[in-house]
Parts: structure tokens; C-alpha cells; sequence
């Protein structure tokens, strides 16, 4: 089994209310191989929402204290973040999950590359939230960019 951010499989949860639609992502979900998760709405936040991201580190840091999750106005919205990561951990074990293709670049689900903090699209080195925790919980954490070879050995 695998976790699937909803949003790649056209589940409208992003941020901006949109979503993507990857079909080999959509195979997977309809060969009852896949579980979709959204951890943002987890969290507790709501779709639309404004845009939010890891300001001063990253996921790693943020479940360590050292840093939080702002949105464009400046509001602190670590505790969502925090909380749905963990919420998607308890789905994660629940269906001994393996592994995780999440969205690119987000504070959540990033894997590898998030944005900076900086609201100007710019991308450092880190992983979001959620990807973080699942990482340290021993789950292969993946992106909509590099997935392929993944799903070739489920």
C-alpha cells in the first residue's frame, strides 16, 4: 500500500482549491493500491487557503521546534501542519503503508526541495512536514516527478 496526495489524483485540495489529475497516480488509487491523504485538510485547514510556507528551515526543523509555517499574511500556521503530518502518519500505519508519492515543493509534502519561505517562488534544499515525519518513520517518501520507478515494483 501506498499514501497518495489527493491532490494529484483531482481531488481539489490544494491551497488555491485546484488540483492535478496524474493518471498512473489514478491506476493505482482504482487498483485499490493506493490511500489518498491531503494532510493540510488533516490538519484541520480549510480549501481554499491562503498560501502558506516553512519560513527558516524546514519540515525537519519544524517538528523540532526550531522554526515555523506562515502564510502570505504572516500567520502562524505551524500546529496544522504538525497535526495533519501526524494524522497521515496514523493513516500510514494504519494500512502499512510503505511509501508516499506527495506533491512537489509543499510545506507538507515536499520531498528533497521546498519553497524558501520567502513567498517569491524561490526553492531551497528540505523536505515539508509531513514528508519529514514519514521519512523518519521509515516510509520511502516520493514526488509527481519520480514516482515511475516506484510503482514499477509494487
Amino acid at each position: 500500500m501506498i499514501l497518495i496526495s489527493a491532490c494529484l489524483v483531482g481531488i481539489d485540495c490544494r491551497y488555491n482549491g485546484g488540483s492535478y489529475c496524474e493518471q498512473e497516480l489514478m491506476t493505482l488509487v482504482e487498483q485499490g493500491k493506493a490511500v489518498l491523504v491531503c494532510p493540510e485538510q488533516l490538519g484541520g485547514m480549510s480549501t481554499p487557503r491562503p498560501p502558506c510556507e516553512i519560513v527558516g528551515g524546514d519540515g525537519t526543523t519544524l517538528l523540532e521546534g526550531q522554526t515555523r509555517v506562515l502564510n502570505c499574511h504572516g500567520e502562524d500556521k505551524s500546529d496544522f501542519f504538525i497535526k495533519g503530518a501526524k494524522e497521515t502518519l496514523k493513516i500510514a500505519k494504519l494500512y502499512k503503508a510503505k511509501g508516499a508519492i506527495l506533491k512537489a515543493k509543499s510545506p507538507s509534502c515536499g520531498s528533497g526541495q521546498i519553497y524558501d519561505g520567502t513567498f517569491s517562488r524561490k526553492l531551497q534544499a528540505g523536505d515539508g512536514v509531513t514528508a519529514a515525519l514519514l521519512k523518519n518513520n521509515g516510509l520511502v517518501v516520493l514526488d509527481e516527478s519520480n514516482f515511475r520507478e516506484y510503482i514499477e515494483k509494487m
